[in-house]
C-alpha cells in the first residue's frame, strides 16, 4: 500500500513517516503545494495525508482537485486548525476523515487502516479467491487453510493483483504502487520479473485456484483457475 504525506512540519513528517514504514507500507513525502500536486498529478496513493496549511499554497486547493479526479475517499485531513468550519469545509469537499494535531501516531494509524479497509475490501480484512484468503492486518496468506509464507513484497504484489482480479496490470502501474515513485530512476523491470516468478512458483506448488498470467509485453493479470 502506497501512503503520501503532505506535511510542512519536518519532525512531525519524519515521524510519521517512520511510524508507517515500521507498519509496511511504502511511503513518499511532499512538503509544499507545488510537490504535492506534482504527485498526485502524476502517481495514484490509496491514501493521503493532507495538512492544510502549506507553504505557496493551501491544501483545500488539493482536495478540490482530488475531488474532481474521484479520488477524495483516501483522504486524511491532518492539521492544527480545528474549529468545525474548516472541519466541515474538508469533509464537505470529499475528505474521509480529519484528524486534528497533536494526535498520537497509534491514532493514525487506525484512522488509515480503517480507511484503507473501506476503499479496498468494503470494511472487510480478508481478500478471497477459490482456496486462497489474504489476510490484510495480519499480512498472511492462506491456501486450502495452509499458510504460506511471503516476503513484504511478494504480499504486496499478490495484494494488489487480488484488488484488480481478471484485469490487466501493465509493469509500470505494479511497479509504481509496490515499489512507489523512486520506480522512474530503475533502468529496467528485472526485479519485478523475479518477484512475480517467485509468487507464481509458491502459488503453483500450494496448488492456488488463483494464477498469474503473463501478457506478453504488457504486464499481468491475476485469473482463477
Amino acid at each position: 500500500m502506497k501512503i503520501l504525506v503532505i506535511e510542512d512540519e519536518k519532525d512531525l513528517q519524519q515521524n510519521i513517516v517512520q511510524s508507517l514504514e515500521k507498519e509496511q507500507y511504502i511511503v513518499e513525502t511532499a512538503d509544499h503545494f507545488w510537490a504535492a500536486y506534482d504527485k498526485i498529478e502524476n502517481y495514484k496513493y490509496d491514501c493521503i495525508l493532507l495538512d492544510i496549511m502549506l507553504p505557496q499554497g493551501n491544501g483545500l486547493d488539493l482536495l478540490k482537485m482530488l475531488r474532481k479526479t474521484g479520488n477524495t475517499d483516501n483522504v486524511i485531513i491532518i492539521s492544527a486548525k480545528n474549529a468545525l468550519e474548516d472541519k466541515l469545509k474538508g469533509l464537505d469537499l470529499g475528505a474521509d476523515d480529519y484528524l486534528t494535531k497533536p494526535f498520537h501516531l497509534a491514532e493514525l494509524n487506525a484512522r488509515i487502516k480503517a480507511v484503507l479497509r473501506r476503499k479496498n475490501a468494503d470494511g472487510l480484512n480478508t481478500i478471497s479467491s477459490g482456496n486462497l484468503a489474504l489476510y490484510i492486518s495480519e499480512r498472511k496468506l492462506l491456501i486450502d487453510s495452509q499458510e504460506i509464507p511471503l516476503n513484504r513484497k511478494e504480499f504486496d504484489i499478490l495484494n494488489y493483483f487480488l484488488f484488480n482480479k481478471n484485469r490487466l496490470i501493465t509493469k509500470t502501474a505494479l511497479a509504481e504502487h509496490v515499489w512507489g515513485d523512486n520506480i522512474d530512476q530503475a533502468d529496467n523491470f528485472d526485479f519485478i520479473y523475479s518477484q512475480i516468478k517467485n509468487l507464481r512458483k509458491k502459488l503453483q506448488n500450494a496448488d492456488a485456484d488463483v494464477e498469474i498470467e503473463a501478457i506478453y509485453g504488457v504486464g499481468y493479470r491475476l485469473i482463477e483457475k
